[in-house]
């Protein structure tokens, strides 16, 4: 196996593993949420966190797409 499989493959699974925090991350927002007394600062920080995650997850997956030029 060369290098440029191993790397693809730790980046798949790094990949993976922040999607699993993104999820776990909307559970517990959800489940805050449910309670009725979300405490909103905790919420908001959570929520931000979310989106660097989803963030980071399209940086990382942009780097298997090509880039093609039209």
């Amino acid at each position: 196996m060369d290098d440029t499989a191993l790397d693809d493959d730790a980046l798949k699974a790094n990949i993976a593993d922040l999607r699993v925090r993104h999820r776990a991350l909307d559970s517990e927002i959800e489940a805050l949420s449910e309670t009725g007394v979300a405490d909103q600062l905790k919420v908001a920080r959570l929520k931000k966190e979310k989106l660097y995650l989803k963030d980071r997850i399209a940086a990382l997956e942009d780097l298997f797409t090509p880039d093609i030029i039209a």
